[in-house]
């Protein structure tokens, strides 16, 4: 069996058609045996895939054949050949779900008001230099951040994305809107649009890790200022970066340190248990019983 990888990739540019990209992202992922989800909107393209490296690697060259999405940084981790049960192709109208589709500017060089960039190398040069003057600020769902996270980083307790444009309306985080806030997420999308709302709302010095957890933890390794494991939205459920990464999770059950998150075993029931692998092996803690949402998969983002 050849190599099985994965690719993990966002391009923000203007889609006149969409339902015209669906149908050749469709056809294309079909005729290359590829599984994953891809969204698409009039804003550009997000997906997910997995198959064979070689066939990956043909979706690659010819995805970029499409004039916006040239300069799209693919993201490639190992895979298994079982991480996604089928592919999905789907127009929506945000690439992630804010509920706020007019809170971007999107051109064909990206998104034109969002945070700015900085590469992973310049993230802990920045903390080098200013110290508790930059914030670190989890652009993901809550549940995410149990198994890995940046170091004194601001968790907002969200559930959903749905959730995180009131959460900053909020007032909670008014205190560090003259700070420097270096928002995160796995591979980079879900900041896109999350700093261009913080910048609509008053943070005056806003930034994102160009290409997300994913190229910092590849770049800084687990001796930096993250910590823990990589929570990711398809079968593997977590990665780690390295053989040293912290287990920073603890057992719903038991609280003994744990980085592996379960299914809920419960009819209907889509959240995700983070359950030590003695406490996994009793059935009866495989069933949240009062459908506590603290790990529902409810969207592709990355």
């Amino acid at each position: 069996m050849e190599l099985q990888k994965i690719i993990l990739y966002y391009g923000f540019t203007p889609i006149a058609d969409p339902t015209a990209v669906k149908m050749w992202q469709q056809e294309l992922c079909e005729r290359l045996g590829l599984k994953g989800r891809i969204l698409i909107s009039k804003h550009g393209i997000n997906g997910t895939l997995g198959g064979d490296m070689s066939k990956l690697k043909e979706y690659v060259k010819l995805t970029k054949q499409y004039p916006g999405f040239r300069k799209i940084d693919f993201k490639w981790s190992m895979g298994t050949g079982n991480d996604f049960p089928r592919l999905r192709v789907r127009v929506r109208k945000e690439l992630v779900a804010f509920d706020s589709p007019d809170a971007i500017v999107v051109t064909e060089a990206g998104i034109a008001n969002g945070g700015k960039h900085l590469k992973p190398k310049a993230v802990d040069k920045l903390v080098e230099e200013r110290g508790d003057d930059v914030v670190f600020f989890d652009g993901r769902n809550a549940f995410e951040a149990q198994i890995g996270k940046f170091k004194n980083a601001i968790i907002p307790d969200v559930q959903t994305t749905h959730d995180f444009v009131n959460e900053i309306k909020s007032g909670k985080y008014d205190h560090i809107k003259d700070k420097a806030v270096v928002t995160y997420c796995t591979g980079g999308v879900r900041c896109e649009i999350l700093s261009a709302i913080m910048l609509e709302n008053g943070f005056k010095e806003v930034y994102q890790i160009d290409g997300g957890i994913v190229r910092y933890g590849e770049s800084q390794g687990d001796n930096s200022l993250w910590e823990g494991s990589l929570y990711v939205f398809d079968d593997r459920l977590n990665i780690n970066f390295t053989e040293e990464a912290k287990t920073i999770g603890k057992c719903e059950t038991c609280s003994s340190p744990t980085s592996r998150f379960r299914n809920c075993a419960a009819l209907g029931c889509r959240d995700l248990i983070l359950l030590c692998d003695t406490c996994a092996e009793d059935p009866a803690n495989l069933v949240h019983t009062d459908q506590h949402t603290r790990g529902k998969r409810r969207q592709q983002v990355g």
